[in-house]
């Protein structure tokens, strides 16, 4: 099983600033949007179909501007847990170039009890056994 989650978003109006260009708060919400997509399609194979992940930190670099009309190709992929933290990456191609890369910082909590989960280091081999 790939880890990695792919997706294609079409430049539109509502994702234009002041400026002619893709908004950078835009491209927070895609990396919300990505990761929340990707979770949807891994959890019914954890144990943790019931719990949610809550963004803790997240640090943004915009390499270069993207248009009207462009094509965006958005990859997301877990990295190596650190204790309860899980990293993750999200960039954002145009043109098979990276424009924007995003590293953030994610902890698994269950929404009954408000309770964070500390996951096993090795949770995410158990995708590929």
């Amino acid at each position: 099983m790939n880890l990695m989650y792919e997706k294609q978003i079409k430049v539109t109006e509502d994702h234009i600033d002041q400026n002619n260009h893709v908004n950078n708060v835009q491209y927070v919400h895609w990396v919300e949007e990505a990761a929340a997509e990707h979770w949807d399609l891994l959890k019914q194979q954890t144990e943790y179909v019931n719990d949610a992940w809550m963004l803790l930190d997240h640090h943004i670099r915009y390499k270069k501007q993207v248009y009207l009309g462009d094509i965006i190709t958005v990859r997301t992929y877990p990295l190596t847990p650190e204790g309860a933290k899980q990293p993750r990456k999200v960039e954002f191609y145009c043109n098979d170039e990276l424009v924007v890369d995003s590293s953030t910082l994610w902890i698994l909590f269950d929404p009954e009890t408000k309770k964070i989960k500390r996951l096993e280091n090795d949770w995410l081999e158990k995708f590929f056994n």
